[in-house]
């Protein structure tokens, strides 16, 4: 398999994952929103103790969940918008992964050289300035697809395009509203940084494992590769769990007129109005979306890198 053949078939893999996930990714960003519809629920109470013995209603609020945003988004919008913001993420998700595993692969060969070789800090650092760069120079394109797709529009109503949406940010806001929520992908950095930690760790324990090395041949390379996607969806999975609150932030911070200014802020603000819990809306769909498709990105990551060395000898 030559070099160029190998990428395009691993780009390719991530856009069609982009547009396989595209609807949980619009139902996470909405769970994420401020702008999430509560749902208004009444409890009646009776108070024995009452001389009349009436009844008490005490109010409250419930955040609605994932299939009741996805019936909302259905029923009033139609089922295109389940698809808002898949023009920016087409675009994106191919450079940015490219940037992304070349400057990783980088800095991997970089801090080789100062560190002990593949050691838990080389991949820290590497996985750290390559999720910089690639967040510094994605974060226009991602910030048009978060506005996309938090614009509600009644069925049968027209809607803003890519160019539009892109045009529309600079006129109100100038170049800066391109680079609104970039702190909060800074934050981040963290969730790629824990992934890769524990990714490259499982990685070493799966390749020095007795039944990797008693196995041969085609059993073999089929057995590291099953291994290395159960291995990056495990990763993925504890990352996203202790990372998560940068998401809603990050979504908070993108949305128009925002009262959201900066991430201290941002969180000390959802943190009061809402509680600790609105950190964590939308995490069941990011955990749906992403953890296979990092899995499937992971391995054929690898997959491809074993073949280019193969093909090298």
């Amino acid at each position: 398999m030559g070099k160029e053949t190998a990428l395009l078939f691993f780009l390719c893999g991530g856009t069609v994952g982009a547009i396989f996930t595209c609807p949980l990714e619009v139902i996470k960003t909405r769970l994420q929103s401020s702008r999430l519809a509560l749902r208004t629920v009444y409890y009646p109470q009776v108070h024995l103790g009452t001389i009349s013995g009436a009844g008490v209603v005490r109010q409250t609020s419930v955040t609605p969940g994932l299939l009741q945003v996805l019936k909302s988004i259905l029923e009033k919008e139609g089922p295109k918008s389940l698809f808002r913001g898949l023009g920016p993420n087409l675009v994106g998700v191919a450079p940015s992964r490219a940037v992304y595993f070349a400057c990783y692969s980088k800095a991997k060969e970089q801090f080789n050289g100062v560190f002990v070789p593949n050691s838990n800090i080389v991949h820290i650092f590497s996985a750290g300035s390559a999720a910089f760069v690639t967040n510094s120079l994605m974060n226009p394109i991602w910030m048009v697809k978060t506005r996309m797709q938090l614009e509600r529009k009644v069925r049968g109503s027209k809607q803003m395009n890519t160019l539009q949406c892109a045009r529309y940010v600079y006129q109100t806001e100038g170049i800066r509203g391109f680079y609104r929520g970039l702190t909060a992908s800074y934050a981040g950095i963290s969730e790629t940084i824990i992934c890769f930690a524990i990714y490259e760790s499982l990685k070493k324990y799966l390749k020095e494992a007795p039944l990797a090395s008693s196995t041969n041949g085609t059993e073999k390379n089929s057995t590291n590769f099953f291994g290395l996607m159960a291995a990056a969806a495990l990763s993925k999975g504890c990352a996203s769990c202790v990372a998560y609150p940068h998401e809603v932030i990050r979504t908070r911070l993108r949305e128009e007129g925002s009262k959201y200014k900066s991430f201290v802020q941002t969180a000390r603000l959802v943190f009061r109005e809402e509680g600790y819990l609105a950190f964590y809306r939308g995490l069941f769909a990011q955990l749906i979306r992403q953890i296979p498709n990092t899995a499937i990105v992971l391995s054929t990551y690898e997959l491809i890198v074993y073949l280019l060395e193969d093909h090298a000898q």
